[in-house]
């Protein structure tokens, strides 16, 4: 899986998950964020330094690279723990299930007030 997240209101605005880590994968997550949010130069970017990462196709899309915290290891302790999912499709489902129904629209942060990413967007006059 990989991911893109707000670092102003912690708000996951893309992520993809396929089998392989490709350069491909990273680049549909990237892809999603642009279409969702718009304005390339203005998003910052953070990768874990995978190989996929510093493929040239994904270099080609990045202007910039800055610190973003990962959601990751809340996906994994939050929604996952010690569980296994019998299938891909299952474990793309649950994905989306937390990101897009848990994560952005009711797991509140302490960096943005104790609000949701939603709500804190709602707020500031982003949404």
């Amino acid at each position: 899986m990989a991911a893109v997240i707000d670092l102003f209101s912690r708000k996951v605005v893309s992520w993809s998950m396929k089998a392989e880590m490709t350069a491909q994968l990273v680049t549909d997550a990237r892809m999603m964020a642009i279409w969702r949010r718009g304005k390339p130069d203005a998003l910052l970017y953070h990768s874990d330094r995978g190989s996929q990462y510093t493929s040239e196709q994904f270099q080609r899309l990045m202007a910039d690279d800055a610190a973003m915290e990962s959601v990751f290891s809340l996906l994994k302790t939050e929604r996952f723990g010690r569980k296994v999912s019998r299938t891909r499709d299952a474990a793309r489902a649950d994905d989306f299930d937390y990101i897009e129904r848990f994560y952005s629209t009711v797991r509140r942060h302490s960096t943005i007030g104790c609000l949701s990413p939603v709500e804190f967007e709602r707020k500031v006059g982003l949404a």
